[in-house]
């Protein structure tokens, strides 16, 4: 029997792509790199709403309501980079979150400070959303912290609106 097989030049090209195509695939499916936001869970679930919430996230809101309990100790040129903030006591909406989730979570190693995507810092950035319909807003907690007509008060709002958030989805005890 005697079988033929094209071997045209674009029946070569066509076999080496496809034969290229699953050798890519089989790579990647064999060793998946590690994305570098794995340690922050299912980015697909960031703008997820109502995602469970925990006694930790309380906590966290708590702790920067009073990081930024007056003018004195707020800090409303963010630029988030919290190490002068930190150095002068004075935070701003980003960076005061940050310190609460690092002192809820106990870590203030930059490498391990506390998921800044977690259920009370997400119900911020939805806080912060519907303060400034209309706006789009790249990075929400800094641009709304440095808005020419947000004031402390405003801050605080929208941190008081995520903790009700939070303490109305906590499990009941």
């Amino acid at each position: 029997m005697d079988v033929r097989i094209p071997c045209s030049p674009l029946h070569l090209l066509v076999t080496l792509v496809l034969i290229a195509g699953l050798s890519m695939e089989a790579h990647a499916q064999a060793a998946p790199a590690p994305s570098s936001r794995e340690k922050f869970g299912d980015p697909a679930q960031y703008e997820a709403r109502n995602l469970p919430a925990t006694l930790n996230d309380l906590k966290t809101l708590e702790r920067a309501t009073a990081l930024l309990q007056d003018e004195a100790a707020w800090n409303r040129n963010d630029d988030r980079q919290c190490a002068d903030d930190e150095a002068a006591n004075k935070r701003s909406l980003f960076c005061a979150l940050q310190r609460a989730s690092a002192d809820v979570y106990g870590s203030h190693d930059p490498s391990r400070v506390a998921d800044h995507r977690r259920v009370a810092l997400q119900e911020v950035r939805f806080a912060v959303e519907e303060a400034t319909r209309g706006r789009e807003l790249s990075h929400r907690l800094m641009e709304f912290n440095n808005l020419p007509e947000t004031t402390l008060a405003d801050v605080q709002r929208v941190i008081a609106q995520a903790t009700e958030r939070v303490r109305a989805r906590l499990p009941a005890e």
